[in-house]
């Protein structure tokens, strides 16, 4: 564990998040190992990181200092001054040493981080853009691993892609990533419907699920804090459509194309984690829809996943396009994992 929370900060360090990676380094060295959160860590049966264990912990600590229980961490926490390592231990040795905060942590161990990233929306936007230019036909969405479905809303987005303005300019969601490149296409874009699966669907109407999103939100990057709190209350206006279920039996039983309309199968930084006879099946059924397509009825698979060996610390933004002569794929470019940065290729 405490080799996962080293490498944790050096991903948090590497990511723009100098505080959140000071945290995990200090966890390393400062979680008593006889307290509730220490024992718990100590028997995890899964690997720590391929379980997001430091993520937990650290989502745990912001939980506890948002809802204000925590105030001697709190003193601590973006905006004040970087504190010191040995504040931080100070402060965190004093938080596990409460039997009540060291209860919480213990038992927030048990939730999987689901961030749902609404700045992703500056990788996945672009495109949206290039499907509708390419078909000149509204847009039916599907969402896979859509979490509390923020991103189905990101047409209601104010959006910035490069010099092109694309969304509702008056959204308190506003996305503007750091543009590299020729900008997307601009094209008229119309959804025509939208839906999304996730096994755990969040219900961002819930105020207690609304705080352990934003509790996985890195605390030393307050624009993705603003970001995400905007776009859970579009949610809560514009409630997204989710479905309780497994991604390839939900896209095997409910992808359909349909005449005058361009469907648009979609997912980011989460075909990873789905089995590998789950992606074969989403694969499979892709291609034989693919099949199918014509231009009337064209079928789009747009992703933005870590799947990339040239560029492995980047996501690749990647778009296949089914209109009647077989697939057309096409590398996008790629971007930062939480949307920060979007490098469009030439």
């Amino acid at each position: 564990m405490a080799a996962a929370l080293r490498q944790q900060a050096q991903f948090c360090a590497a990511l723009g998040a100098p505080f959140t990676s000071a945290v995990c380094d200090v966890l390393a060295a400062t979680v008593p190992p006889r307290s509730l959160t220490g024992l718990r860590l100590d028997a995890w049966p899964g690997e720590p990181m391929t379980d997001a264990l430091p993520m937990r912990l650290t989502g745990a600590l912001h939980h506890l200092v948002r809802a204000g229980r925590a105030p001697g961490l709190a003193a601590l926490y973006p905006p004040a001054q970087p504190p010191t390592a040995t504040a931080l231990a100070a402060a965190l040795a004093g938080l596990f040493a409460d039997a009540e905060l060291d209860s919480f942590v213990a038992a927030f161990l048990d939730s999987a981080p689901q961030t749902n990233e609404a700045g992703r929306a500056g990788a996945l936007m672009p495109g949206l853009l290039q499907v509708a230019a390419a078909t000149g036909l509204p847009l039916s969405l599907m969402e896979l691993g859509a979490s509390a479905g923020l991103n189905l809303n990101m047409d209601r987005f104010a959006c910035d892609l490069g010099g092109v303005q694309v969304g509702d300019a008056a959204s308190a969601v506003i996305v503007r990533p750091r543009w590299e490149g020729p900008p997307p296409p601009s094209a008229r874009l119309e959804i025509a419907a939208r839906a999304g699966v996730d096994l755990a669907p969040l219900d961002a109407a819930d105020p207690a699920v609304a705080a352990r999103l934003l509790a996985f939100i890195w605390p030393d990057q307050p624009e993705r804090l603003v970001r995400t709190e905007a776009a859970i209350a579009l949610a809560r206006r514009c409630p997204p459509q989710l479905h309780r279920d497994d991604a390839a039996d939900w896209l095997e039983q409910n992808l359909a194309l349909a005449d005058g309309v361009a469907t648009l199968v979609y997912h980011s930084i989460a075909f990873q984690y789905f089995p590998a006879t789950a992606q074969a099946r989403i694969v499979a059924k892709l291609e034989a829809a693919g099949a199918q397509a014509t231009a009337a009825r064209p079928l789009a698979w747009l992703r933005m996943e870590m799947d990339d060996p040239a560029n492995p610390s980047l996501p690749a933004i990647r778009l296949a396009l089914w209109r009647g002569a077989g697939r057309e794929e096409t590398l996008l470019g790629h971007a930062h994992a939480h949307g920060t940065f979007v490098r469009w290729a030439d």
